[in-house]
């Protein structure tokens, strides 16, 4: 694949899609193509036009991170889009061996296709989270599963946060310390994966700052990914649980996200147990809805 040629077709494309209008240029001047000229795309991203001109018939690789952002937003591209910028321009793509950076600022909000599946999942809790242990969104269940851990006020929910710094995950734990040491090698992979993410720093350092047993654990530099297994919980409301999880990463462009779900084996006490805890979570289903968003931060 000639990629000076893809780039050229691919930013041509893009901008050839949008409305003057709708991206708040309203010249009044007959167009004899679709879509928006290469200087106004230039103009809305902040860069001369003779550079953006060169961008796009591909003379240009290894753009800065700031310039292909700002491209990305004028062009409106989606992440899937943006990720395909990145990796033309060779800036964070996997050529060289960089992740694409993240989308800054903003409340994660999981798309409504997403969200829908996670509710049509009405018989196990159905969670999704990142690398760096946040709980991002949730079916019903889930959020009666973890309602003790979605009390707190700190956002975004975080398990590893929970674990080391709420005395009542020792209670929803019964297995503490294989949880603890589950958790920190999770993290541990989460480093190794995205060693830039300045947010999974900050949480690492407060961590090791406020707990004993976390600094303890993150200097045996333990890394495993936890993809399936089982694991134990005493809930508040319905007591002791068995239950098996399998996690589903979600979306290549979205690296790092991943499903996880919860299921009991049929016929057992767990499964029962979770039976009664959908009744209630159905009960208090107002209450449960109205806790505080999973995310308020950057994925």
């Amino acid at each position: 694949m000639d990629q000076r040629q893809e780039l050229r077709d691919f930013l041509v494309s893009r901008r050839g899609r949008l409305d003057p209008a709708g991206a708040g240029v309203t010249d009044g001047t007959a167009r004899r193509v679709p879509g928006l000229r290469r200087g106004e795309v230039a103009a809305i991203a902040g860069v001369s036009v003779e550079y953006y001109s060169r961008l796009e018939r591909g003379a240009i690789v290894s753009a800065s991170t700031s310039v292909v952002e700002s491209v990305a937003r004028a062009l409106q591209l989606s992440d899937a889009e943006r990720a395909y910028l990145y990796r033309m321009v060779d800036s964070g793509s996997a050529a060289s061996g960089k992740p694409v950076p993240r989308r800054p600022g903003g409340r994660w909000v999981p798309r409504a296709g997403l969200q829908w599946v996670l509710d049509s999942i009405t018989e196990a809790p159905a969670l999704v989270g990142n690398g760096r242990l946040d709980l991002m969104a949730g079916n019903r269940l889930g959020r009666a599963f973890y309602a003790d851990m979605l009390r707190t006020t700190i956002r975004p929910a975080n398990f590893a946060r929970y674990q080391f710094l709420e005395p009542s995950s020792r209670d929803f734990y019964p297995e503490w310390d294989v949880m603890a040491d589950m958790t920190v090698s999770s993290l541990r992979a989460e480093a190794g994966r995205d060693s830039s993410n300045k947010q999974l720093h900050d949480l690492v350092g407060e961590l090791s700052t406020r707990s004993e047993e976390f600094r303890t654990r993150w200097a045996r530099h333990d890394v495993h990914k936890h993809t399936a297994g089982v694991k134990r919980f005493n809930h508040h409301i319905v007591g002791e649980l068995e239950l098996r999880y399998e996690l589903m990463e979600l979306a290549a462009e979205d690296p790092g996200v991943a499903m996880t779900v919860y299921s009991s084996e049929p016929g057992s006490a767990s499964a029962e147990r979770m039976q009664l805890l959908a009744s209630w979570a159905a009960s208090e289903d107002a209450e449960l809805s109205g806790q505080a968003p999973f995310m308020e931060t950057a994925r």
